[in-house]
């Protein structure tokens, strides 16, 4: 008896002074980057074969991380990849809207796995949360064990800030996050909101659209009009109030203000130039500058920043009002550091923050890590953004635009949209079929060979 009390008594403290180190050890991080900044480490190595060629990690398995994974072997072979990915099922935030109104179902999201991505593009997927990274030793902390690399991408995506709408207090953040999703993140959050449009009886639904450069900004509108659909084909009484932060709908506007008026008069009201400025729960009431509204149920998207581990990891830009990686915009590694590279969602180009976007940047920067493996360098070229937003469930239509990007006059950052950017607003069935079609076109790209 008293053998096994001091045997778990080792174990406990034994397990105390490692949380306590890696607790001491995150703190060193430091906004900007250090050039050796470590957390987390635990100093147990991963379980993975040993690198056969220069060993390029990359943390996050969204479209990005997906894409640059595939293309970085195939661009240059003797890459040895590793995709760290905490999530052990893949569901796509892209196409998620289509479920509120019936078009889709969570297989059509979800029946995709890492697996079967890796062993048909010849890398590995390792699944782990990373905890931390020592530049210095090119080490990355995870919890099954660090990584040594050679090359570094870190591409997690966003975060949410409720600073944004005026929420600070952790309470009503868990109360928010858990009760009105803003369903731009993660699946649990789709398949809470798509249990609230089922569940609906009536009263109003708010749709929050913020401001500053959020994931897929035409993603907010696109639900209000699915929502919308459904309440309309069920004949519910109620509506969807669509908060718009901006002064105006951020992209293809004059296909939604079509669809608002036409199919959803109503039934959608809009309010654009209505910036949340605070929540009271217990009425559930929203603030704004100008009134204040009721709700029944909602969708709150309270603003995004770049994800959390960028500014854990030491990488963000002090300066970047949505915390954004510090990094060269044209060729995407941080600065100070060309052995460890952003993408994706994170970085702090103009970009918009979708999924298409991030494949064909993801692809440019699988070019720019096998040229610098060979000590080569390659020119920068425009990502393209090609999204379709579906309008009308019944018959399905949608529309689209097709847009790409230039550089400033100096040529050293992305200025906006390039003059080719093309708006498709009238709605109809073709747009409508090409939606889907599109998102099966992305699974092949990020899962097949």
């Amino acid at each position: 008896m008293s053998d096994c009390l001091n045997r778990r008594d080792f174990l406990k403290m034994s397990g105390a002074a490692v949380v306590g180190s890696a607790v001491t050890v995150a703190g060193c991080a430091t906004a900007g980057g250090s050039t050796g900044t470590a957390t987390g480490s635990i100093g147990l190595k991963a379980a993975l074969p040993k690198a056969k060629g220069p060993r390029l990690v990359i943390v996050g398995g969204g479209t990005s991380g997906l894409t640059i994974a595939k293309y970085a072997k195939r661009e240059y072979p003797k890459f040895d990849v590793v995709l760290v990915e905490k999530r052990d099922m893949y569901s796509s935030c892209f196409s998620s809207n289509l479920l509120y109104a019936g078009i889709i179902n969570l297989e059509f999201l979800a029946d995709h796995s890492f697996l079967d991505a890796a062993r048909n593009n010849h890398y590995i997927f390792f699944n782990a949360t990373v905890t931390g990274l020592d530049r210095n030793s090119r080490t990355l902390a995870t919890s099954e064990g660090d990584i040594d690399y050679d090359f570094l991408v870190i591409a997690p995506g966003i975060s949410y800030d409720y600073g944004r709408i005026g929420i600070s207090d952790a309470e009503a953040i868990n109360t928010l996050r858990t009760n009105y999703p803003g369903g731009f993140i993660s699946p649990t959050e789709h398949v809470t909101i798509r249990r609230k449009v089922q569940e609906m009886e009536g009263g109003v639904f708010v749709q929050y659209v913020p401001s500053g450069n959020y994931r897929c900004l035409p993603g907010p509108y696109e639900r209000a009009c699915m929502i919308a659909a459904h309440i309309k084909k069920h004949k519910i009484k109620g509506k969807v109030l669509v908060l718009d932060a901006n002064p105006e709908i951020t992209i293809k506007k004059d296909g939604f203000h079509a669809a608002f008026n036409e199919l959803y008069k109503g039934i959608i009201e809009y309010k654009p130039g209505s910036a949340i400025t605070g929540v009271d729960l217990g009425k559930k009431i929203l603030k704004t500058e100008f009134d204040n509204y009721h709700f029944d149920d909602a969708a709150i998207y309270p603003g995004v920043r770049a994800s959390t581990l960028i500014e854990y990891l030491g990488l963000v830009d002090p300066k970047s009002p949505q915390k954004e990686a510090m990094i060269d915009q044209l060729k995407y590694h941080v600065i100070g550091d060309e052995r460890v590279f952003v993408s994706g969602d994170s970085r702090p180009h103009p970009y918009s923050k979708s999924a298409n976007t991030s494949n064909t940047e993801g692809k440019y920067v699988a070019k720019l890590l096998a040229a610098h493996a060979q000590g080569k360098d390659i020119s920068w070229y425009s990502p393209r953004t090609i999204c379709y937003s579906m309008v009308s469930a019944e018959p399905m239509e949608a529309i689209s635009v097709d847009a790409g990007y230039v550089l400033n006059k100096a040529g050293t950052a992305v200025a906006g949209f390039s003059p080719d950017t093309k708006l498709f607003e009238k709605r109809d069935a073709a747009k409508g079929k090409g939606t889907l079609e599109w998102a099966r076109g992305m699974y092949r790209e990020l899962f097949e060979a």
